[in-house]
């Protein structure tokens, strides 16, 4: 059961990539959900995160700002404020941020404790 109730935003955990930046909220490693991580994804303008996939949750990916392109498989998605994409366990994806303004997402996944597989190894698991 979990007993963290409130997350000070100063102690949300922060990973630094050379496209942006991932925050997390919640997740189990934090110790405040026992069913979720859930985040915001900061995509630096001209920059992409590396192709990757979760074999043990789906993500749900909700763009707050900012426009990108999002790979799901084979095909791609343009997407910007207010559009969703829901990426099923196993589908290689990654979102690219062909705009000239930071683009601000958030991110949810189905687990408390996400897999990440990177597809291509310029970047390491992060997405």
């Amino acid at each position: 059961m979990v007993e963290n109730k409130v997350l000070p935003a100063t102690e949300a955990t922060v990973q630094e990539f050379d496209f942006g930046e991932l925050v997390w909220y919640a997740n189990g490693k934090i110790g405040n959900s026992d069913t979720m991580t859930f985040g915001r994804a900061i995509l630096k303008a001209g920059q992409a995160n590396f192709r990757h996939y979760h074999p043990n949750c789906e993500e749900i990916l909700h763009v707050l700002s900012g426009q990108i392109v999002h790979s799901l498989g084979d095909d791609l998605y343009p997407m910007g404020p207010g559009d969703t994409i829901v990426v099923p366990p196993n589908v290689v994806h990654n979102a690219s941020n062909e705009g000239d303004d930071t683009a601000v997402m958030s991110i949810l996944f189905s687990t408390p404790d996400r897999e990440t597989v990177v597809v291509d190894d310029n970047e390491k698991a992060g997405g």
